[in-house]
């Protein structure tokens, strides 16, 4: 299969290009032998049509179902069951038409001789890269019920723990997106009626209701320009995050928001120590463990730091040294891998530094519901009550005034 693959040569120059390989593990070393600093490896996306690609987008496997796989996988190897039977048995029961058709490729490819890791490589689309070199591992070493144990509870943990914040944000932002669809229209249709009898007395009214008039009248006369406007930008805006640069940027933005940005530097934290433990209790050697990490971290900036952190090792060099230069790694995660370095057991300290940032996040995600919920409140109060003020106060007076 071909590999698209960033990277950068001995003077920093920027290379792109395509490498054809059995699997992702031999495009790696095909690329470093090359005498090149590989940034990022990812599957070449077949060219298909609209609706290829639009169905596509509806043909996932989610974390639950993948958790739920490889539990029973698990079990079944435990069982001494034969790992084509195990993987029928498994297929039977999954309900996900896609995920079905997935497990069949896979049960066929390896009738056919294929490695059970070469064969989940093959669907980069379901199987993470983490996944795969975790099970890879488990092959040569004689121990695959291990190894998927550990690919099971490390995408269970990685899921709870980017749920918590998706938790915590999505009562806040479904208030704002029906306070912004209720405000278009009060502003748009609303407005313009309560203003009338003002406009039509021409008596004298404060700045701000002279600014409340105008607003509503622009906006009863060009409500669909700005519908257009809005739509647009936040169409355009999708759209450059999809992008590699909008990424980075984006991700540049997440770890810098305030109050939610601490809560993102501690997942991405969690996530690096609890992939980087989890690949090297799997028997995955330290640079490729790095590798591995960097790209399922799912953020470009971490991503650079962990690439040079393997960058560093490969010359003798250690992690601590690395994490101790990065201003979005806390002292105490550095402080803690070099004790783990010192002492050979980087795997437990790892653990514990996992386990440590996933309790913080957990608490600032609860904090962060009890926080916005209030503010939201105040928010929407000070709007309504300055539409109100703005609108019947003016009304009242006149009223006052005629009596």
């Amino acid at each position: 299969m071909k590999f698209a693959f960033k990277a950068k040569n001995q003077e920093g120059v920027l290379k792109n290009g395509i490498v054809e390989a059995a699997n992702s593990s031999v495009a790696m070393d095909t690329i470093q032998k090359n005498g090149l600093y590989l940034m990022s490896l990812q599957p070449e996306r077949e060219k298909g049509d609209i609706a290829k690609t639009f169905l596509k987008y509806y043909e996932r496997v989610t974390k639950k179902e993948l958790v739920i796989f490889f539990r029973q996988l698990a079990i079944l190897i435990e069982a001494r069951v034969p790992l084509v039977a195990t993987l029928e048995s498994i297929g039977e029961q999954t309900r996900n038409a896609y995920f079905r058709r997935v497990i069949q490729e896979i049960t066929t490819d390896i009738e056919e001789g294929l490695p059970f890791s070469n064969a989940i490589e093959k669907h980069r689309d379901v199987f993470s890269n983490l996944a795969v070199n975790i099970i890879r591992a488990g092959e040569t070493s004689g121990n695959l019920k291990r190894s998927v144990e550990y690919v099971a509870d490390n995408i269970e943990k990685n899921y709870t723990l980017t749920s918590r914040i998706r938790s915590a944000l999505i009562y806040p932002g479904i208030i704002l997106v029906v306070f912004f669809i209720i405000g278009f229209l009060v502003v748009s249709f609303i407005l313009p009626k309560l203003t009338l009898m003002i406009k039509e007395i021409s008596a004298d009214i404060p700045w701000y209701t002279k600014m409340v008039i105008w607003v509503g009248d622009f906006m009863q006369a060009y409500w669909w320009a700005v519908a257009i406007i809005i739509l647009a930008f936040v169409g355009g805006l999708v759209y450059y995050i999809r992008t590699d640069d909008g990424k980075k940027e984006f991700d540049r933005i997440k770890i810098r928001l305030p109050i939610v940005g601490d809560i993102f530097r501690y997942i991405y934290i969690a996530r690096f120590a609890e992939n980087l433990s989890v690949l090297l209790a799997g028997g995955i050697p330290i640079i490729r463990s790095l590798t591995v990490v960097s790209a399922v971290i799912n953020n470009s900036v971490y991503e650079e730091i962990l690439l040079k952190t393997a960058e560093e090792v490969k010359v003798g060099g250690n992690i601590s040294n690395v994490l101790s230069r990065s201003p979005l790694i806390p002292p105490m995660v550095s402080q803690m891998v070099r004790i783990g370095e010192e002492s050979g057991q980087l795997e437990t300290v790892l653990i514990h530094v996992s386990r440590f940032y996933t309790q913080e996040t957990e608490i600032m995600t609860k904090n962060l519901s009890t926080i916005i919920e209030p503010v939201l409140m105040i928010i929407i109060g000070i709007a309504v009550g300055f539409m109100a003020f703005s609108v019947l106060m003016p009304i009242y007076n006149i009223a006052g005034q005629m009596q």
